[in-house]
């Protein structure tokens, strides 16, 4: 690591963890981001004292938020299946992850320590790790390190990088240069991944192209039979053309809601299930204002019938199975800055899929709209136009559809493959 980069990285962690020390409880993302993380060495250390068995193996998997972590949970439950006696660990960063963290088949889970020698070391000799996985891109360049002085092994999967990130700029690489070089193997979404990673500091012998396991996990939740989610769809379900509306932000609905009336029009009987990124009361609070406006009968999910105009989720988790209720969909961030989010949850049960022209990250998007599976739009007329299309048009949005649900099914198997590439990690114990 860069002196000058290591001393300003090394000062900001312990000023971290310093504020962590005394950060107030607090809804507050940012605020939470500090107080969640008091006392966390104290946790890691305090489970391990009653639960680690140094006599059988553990893999600790790292990954920043949900995203992340749903790439790594096919990989967690197989090996959980294969392997009854292995210990496993689970961190997260952000507090968005805090309750996916917890439904997760792991012997522990919890933040990560903000990333200084001091808190790694502690971590490290408390947990014991066999193996330390990140999930996507991000890994800690002390944790690294400091792993890899421990002897543990050091791996990745989904790995992905983008030809437009920061990552690549030269401070980044300065400063993560030698902890993306500690990497003993590292499966890769596709072979440009690959190539990037490479210049991040990734040795080229570590890198094998798996694919990503998000196509898993969305096949396997649209395929469930029994799923926790089937009481509350059986209570939804109809015949009236539906469209489920996923992780909106204000920016989309104010195209969505528009293009809406117009679609209503059109159809008369579309019902619209709307799940806001944030279903806070004052996110929630326009949507319900617009349909008493417009005269649609509108219900928060909990109290919704079928004959419900409007359905607005206000809670979190259940977008993936209220996908099954629909006949197309729109997924939101396509219209924010944020970025666009999951396009394969809906195209998992072959709904056609519209999104905002902000796509440009999103490689699904790119790889639905290469297969006629998806259309991206650039303004509330067009959004009208596809939906009303849709809605009206079963067969042309079965056969759309079809095609999505054909491109996730090709991409089956990376979490078989990512799941050979941890157990590789553990084949010689190093301890």
């Amino acid at each position: 690591m860069n002196p000058v980069l290591g001393a300003a990285y090394r000062a900001a962690g312990q000023l971290a963890t310093a504020i962590a020390a005394v950060a107030p409880e607090s809804d507050n993302k940012l605020i939470r981001t500090f107080a969640d993380r008091k006392g966390v060495v104290n946790r890691f250390e305090a489970w391990a004292s009653v639960h680690r068995d140094p006599s059988r193996q553990l893999v600790w998997f790292h990954a920043p938020s949900v995203g992340e972590g749903l790439q790594a949970r096919p990989v967690i439950e197989l090996l959980r299946a294969r392997n009854s006696e292995l210990q496993i660990v689970f961190t997260y960063f952000s507090p968005s992850a805090v309750s996916f963290a917890q439904k997760l088949t792991v012997d522990f889970a919890d933040y990560l320590p903000f990333d200084t020698s001091g808190s790694m070391r502690r971590a490290l000799a408390a947990l014991q790790p066999d193996a330390l996985v990140f999930s996507k891109l991000d890994v800690w360049p002390v944790l690294c390190l400091e792993a890899a002085r421990h002897g543990v092994k050091l791996g990745m999967i989904s790995g992905t990088l983008a030809t437009s990130s920061a990552r690549l700029g030269t401070l980044s690489r300065a400063l993560t240069g030698r902890a993306y070089a500690a990497l003993e193997a590292v499966g890769v979404i596709a072979a440009g991944d690959g190539r990037r990673l490479h210049d991040l500091g990734v040795p080229r012998h570590a890198i094998r192209e798996i694919g990503d396991t998000r196509y898993d996990q969305v096949w396997l939740r649209a395929h469930q039979a029994d799923g926790p989610g089937v009481a509350l769809l059986n209570a939804l379900r109809t015949d009236r053309p539906t469209l489920v509306a996923g992780s909106t932000w204000p920016a989309d609905e104010s195209h969505l809601l528009d293009a809406w009336l117009e679609v209503r029009r059109r159809v008369p009987d579309a019902r619209l299930i709307i799940a806001p990124h944030e279903p806070m009361p004052d996110h929630i609070a326009p949507i319900q204002r617009w349909a008493a406006t417009s005269n649609l009968a509108v219900e928060l999910l909990s109290d919704a019938t079928v004959a419900t105009d409007v359905v607005i989720v206000d809670r979190v988790g259940v977008l993936g199975d209220l996908y099954a209720l629909g006949n197309a969909a729109f997924v939101g961030g396509g219209f924010h800055g944020a970025g666009l989010h999951s396009v394969l949850e809906p195209a998992a049960f072959g709904l056609p899929v519209a999104f905002g022209p902000q796509h440009r990250r999103s490689r699904d998007a790119s790889v639905l709209i290469e297969h006629d599976a998806a259309r991206d739009v650039r303004d509330t007329a067009q959004l009208a136009h596809v939906l009303g299309t849709w809605l009206s048009n079963p067969a042309v949005a079965i056969a759309t559809g079809d095609s999505g649900r054909d491109v996730v099914q090709r991409g089956l198997g990376a979490a078989e493959r990512s799941c050979a590439l941890v157990e590789s990690l553990l084949t010689v114990r190093t301890r």
